[in-house]
């Protein structure tokens, strides 16, 4: 028996998992569901989010900028303590979830809701960070995780469940990886990065040109830190977001913060990950100089 529920305040990223969540959920659990999506720098089309997610079947949706918050408050805790997963991962993906998570919690509260939702696989690490930060933030919370209820089994269960509602989905075809970006990095993995022997072609960058095609002139950078933190480039003082953009830039010209690693998941998976992360490498490179 399905328990009952209120309200539901849904991670909206407008992927295909939580283009169809929306829909399933108002089915499953005959309650009104407000999608919560953050702006953490991933240069998606803020006003084609929010259509994509009311067309889905969410009743109201929430969009913030937490870029400044997520850089101030998380990448830079993580750039003073010198932060890095098995020498190679700046944990990009890892430090936003649990902001999203403190938001949509906060959302819940605000909005009368009594669960959470997330559109995170069973296999990732993302359903631990999401979930342990529902409950450490609201205990009273109910967590609705789909991919551990609902019957479908992959992707074109999905799809055929998308075409039968009439949702419109953002994909015609397979993509070949999956990826997640915001100001402190792009991820890809799945797909066909699975195979070990398979190198990443160039066209999946987004942030950074292969060291080769980077100049052969060195770019000089002044970086000024107080009690830890980057204030400044060249004297220039920057807000902690836009100094990170700034670094994004300078970085990627250069070809700074490719990283190619087999990582072990939290859930005892190994899993291949392919990161840029161009600012926060320069960063942390000048912060144990």
């Amino acid at each position: 028996m399905t328990q009952k529920i209120k309200k539901i305040v849904l991670a909206y990223s407008g992927g295909l998992d939580t283009s169809v969540i929306p829909s399933w959920l108002k089915e499953t659990y005959d309650c009104p569901v407000i999608a919560y999506s953050s702006d953490l720098g991933q240069e998606d089309n803020i006003d084609e989010l929010k259509k994509r997610a009311l067309e889905a079947g969410a009743d109201e949706v929430i969009i913030e900028d937490l870029r400044e918050e997520f850089v101030r408050e998380f990448v830079w805790p993580a750039l003073r303590a010198n932060a890095i997963y098995e020498n190679n991962y700046l944990l990009g993906t890892s430090l936003a979830r649990p902001l999203i998570a403190k938001h949509q919690v906060d959302v819940a509260k605000n909005k009368g809701a009594d669960a959470v939702s997330h559109g995170a696989t069973g296999k990732g690490n993302d359903q631990v960070r999401f979930e342990l930060a529902y409950m450490a933030l609201d205990p009273t919370l109910k967590i609705i995780s789909p991919w551990k209820i609902w019957d479908f089994k992959g992707r074109e269960d999905l799809i055929r469940y998308a075409r039968k509602k009439s949702i419109t989905i953002p994909i015609t075809k397979e993509k070949p990886y999956s990826s997640d970006r915001n100001l402190l990095h792009t991820s890809f993995e799945g797909g066909v990065l699975e195979d070990p022997w398979r190198e990443p072609s160039e066209d999946m960058f987004v942030m950074s040109v292969s060291p080769q095609d980077a100049p052969d002139k060195a770019t000089y950078v002044e970086i000024d830190f107080v009690n830890g933190n980057p204030v400044a480039i060249d004297d220039e003082r920057l807000s902690p977001a836009n100094l990170l953009m700034r670094l994004n830039e300078l970085g990627g010209k250069n070809g700074i913060g490719r990283v190619d690693i087999v990582e072990n998941r939290y859930v005892g998976m190994k899993s291949r990950g392919v990161y840029e992360t161009p600012g926060g490498t320069i960063l942390r490179i000048a912060h144990i100089a």
